[in-house]
């Protein structure tokens, strides 16, 4: 099987996020059985969703991993024209979703693999494949330890999320929150004797909205991304039962998205003492009323400096001079922090199809990655 066979076996499974994946990961460990490979499934959840872990070649050796994540987003909505779990081809276009995001670099690193089964490579090649990276990065949580545990560490990592083969030497990290505002309970008709738990999540909303202002016009700036600094964005609020009742409970979901070296706990503490100031005037007479806030969950960014070996080296084999950053999150960061293996971003397809109806992936992509892996087979075949 080529890439594309691959592909098309590949987006037949519905692996949405936090659905089950093991039947795509039974076909990948068969798949590369096939070829003599073996792999491993790791995970700590009980259900149907797992990772996988393979290495081509000698394990006691630096080599190269090249990591993908294999959920996607849902596929519900309104304007798909085609099956999105049926890779539909047209002309140069294959659709469905998960192609851009990133079915298409996993199937082209599998094909990979096969073609690197039937080589003497003096370095190996390492696969790392993650479940429910979509909803936080997940998965990879698990399989962390599980390379750290290994003969020897990549010496590199190519995280193959799309960005049109350009090189991607960062992204931001995210940390979701959620704030619950807590008030007393009462009849409207005496609102003014109650606390109004949806007045106090405003008063976050407002220092919120507040601090980002701030951010934008004196806060750390990185122009290589679309939005240059450290982002605050209020996703979901909820709170109250009926309009005659003084809620007494209000919950406020957000995030924050910064730059490396931008601290999201320091932020948060700015926030919460600001808050506190605000709300001091209402809730000073009732004991429990106040916002607390718990962390959802959190990934790191990514920062790799542009002229290190890493850049040099899969700049020569994705055979582009162009550099990047990337606005979405990845493992990347986890990679680098946890493992402390140096980290790019380089995979086909375009994050503007991403997450659409008629999500789709271009040939001239695909064949674009697949002449990035076999210059990389070269390499592995020659030694680090």
């Amino acid at each position: 099987m080529d890439s594309l066979d691959i592909l098309e076996r590949l987006v037949g499974f519905p692996t949405v996020s936090l659905q089950p994946n093991r039947g795509l990961m039974r076909f990948v460990s068969e798949y590369l059985a096939s070829f003599g490979i073996g792999s491993r499934l790791v995970s700590t959840v009980p259900d149907e969703r797992t990772n996988l872990f393979a290495t081509i070649g000698p394990p006691g050796r630096k080599g190269v991993m090249l990591s993908g994540h294999t959920d996607v987003v849902p596929a519900d909505q309104e304007g798909w024209t085609v099956d999105p779990f049926r890779l539909t081809r047209n002309g140069g276009l294959f659709f469905g979703r998960g192609t851009a995001d990133m079915k298409g670099f996993v199937a082209c690193a599998l094909a990979a693999a096969g073609r690197a089964a039937g080589r003497r490579l003096a370095s190996p090649l390492h696969l790392a494949l993650s479940y429910d990276e979509e909803i936080g990065c997940i998965g990879v949580r698990d399989l962390i330890p599980a390379i750290a545990s290994t003969a020897c560490r990549p010496a590199f990592c190519i995280v193959g999320e799309p960005t049109s083969m350009a090189v991607a030497t960062g992204h931001k990290g995210k940390t979701a929150y959620r704030a619950v505002a807590r008030g007393i309970a009462g009849h409207s008709a005496l609102a003014p004797l109650a606390v109004n738990a949806i007045h106090l999540g405003t008063e976050l909303v407002s220092v919120l909205r507040r601090k980002q202002r701030g951010l934008a016009e004196a806060g750390r700036r990185d122009d290589g991304y679309s939005v240059p600094c450290t982002t605050l964005h209020v996703g979901k609020i909820a709170g109250g039962t009926q309009l005659n009742i003084v809620p007494d409970r209000c919950t406020i979901d957000f995030e924050i998205r910064n730059l490396p070296g931008d601290d999201p706990d320091g932020i948060i503490r700015e926030l919460d003492n600001a808050v506190r100031e605000r709300i001091a005037p209402v809730c000073g007479a009732h004991a429990g009323c106040g916002v607390s806030y718990t962390t959802e969950f959190g990934y790191p960014g990514l920062e790799t400096p542009a002229n290190s070996d890493i850049v040099r080296f899969v700049r020569a084999l994705a055979e582009t001079g162009g550099l990047t950053r990337v606005d979405f999150g990845t493992e990347g960061g986890l990679f680098s922090e946890q493992l402390n293996v140096p980290t790019v971003v380089c995979g086909p397809g375009s994050m503007e199809q991403g997450h659409k109806p008629d999500e789709y992936i271009a040939r001239d992509q695909v064949r674009r990655c697949d002449r990035m892996m076999d210059s990389l087979l070269d390499v592995l075949e020659s030694g680090l």
